[in-house]
């Protein structure tokens, strides 16, 4: 038998840790001491201790370990269980890569400050296009609040328009303006350019409005990374004589799978200041 501290030691967890699953009842001592307290461990139970580190590490509450340690759950119900908990940590580490994303982003966006490049901005008229589109809120105009918006909008999108055997004829569109409800909140217009007669309903077919003028500037990478893109073209806007219209259009040029790879403009409808 080990004491404490040593099964603490083979195990790679603290005493203080082994006290509490003996408290918890995760993991009592295999022995204890009557006269002393002491408590004692097998080199049997290091199966068992790792089996809780382990869904700890998952995430699972220690209630819910105790009853998978104690084959209280089912076979199925534990696949489902960490079909559940997988699909949680792959959300969070998508979360978490586009937060890397945008950090790296502002850092860029500091970095150049004062010598930003505006040899990129073109102003040029847009004329009106016809899009169908579905919209959605988001709670703020950041993309770690606009990405899970826009996202499942193009899926949806996309699917309507091949029910309705309606072909997109041009890229993506996606604009924005505020919600109607205020608090910051922005309304996301994800659009396609389509070929179709005006419709109302879940799926619209409308015109865009043409623009005499738009400050216009392409992005390439994950619109995650988009602020130093945008930055630039704020910058050259405010240098110029002019002042922003409304919220940019973001035209995708080009979407392949890898987001990295995207190549997006940037279309900010302008007036002289």
């Amino acid at each position: 038998m080990f004491t404490i501290g040593d099964f603490a030691r083979h195990g790679c967890v603290s005493v203080r840790m082994l006290r509490h699953y003996d408290a918890t009842g995760l993991l009592h001592p295999a022995h204890v001491d009557p006269a002393s307290g002491y408590r004692y461990y097998t080199a049997a139970q290091l199966s068992r201790l790792n089996r809780i580190i382990a869904l700890k590490d998952l995430g699972f509450t220690l209630q819910q370990v105790r009853e998978i340690v104690d084959e209280k759950v089912g076979a199925e119900e534990l696949r489902g269980m960490l079909r559940l908990r997988r699909a949680e940590l792959e959300t969070a580490r998508a979360s978490a890569e586009a937060r890397l994303l945008q950090v790296e982003a502002r850092l860029r966006a500091i970095e150049s400050e004062g010598r930003m490049p505006t040899n990129d901005v073109v102003v040029k008229n847009l004329p009106a296009v016809r899009v169908a589109e579905l919209t959605g809120t988001a709670a703020s105009f950041d993309p770690e609040d606009i990405t899970p918006v826009i996202g499942p909008l193009y899926d949806e999108l996309f699917r309507l328009l091949e029910a309705a055997g309606i072909a997109h004829t041009g890229p993506g569109i996606a604009y924005y303006e505020d919600a109607p409800e205020g608090g910051g909140r922005i309304t996301v217009h994800a659009a396609v350019q389509v070929s179709a007669p005006l419709r109302e309903g879940d799926l619209r077919v409308l015109d865009l409005p043409s623009f005499d003028q738009a400050a216009t500037i392409v992005h390439r990478g994950s619109m995650d990374a988009v602020f130093p893109t945008a930055q630039t073209l704020a910058h050259w806007i405010d240098a110029n004589g002019y002042r922003s219209a409304g919220y940019p259009r973001e035209i995708n040029l080009e979407c392949p799978e890898d987001r990295g790879a995207w190549v997006t403009e940037l279309q900010a409808p302008v007036t002289r200041a």
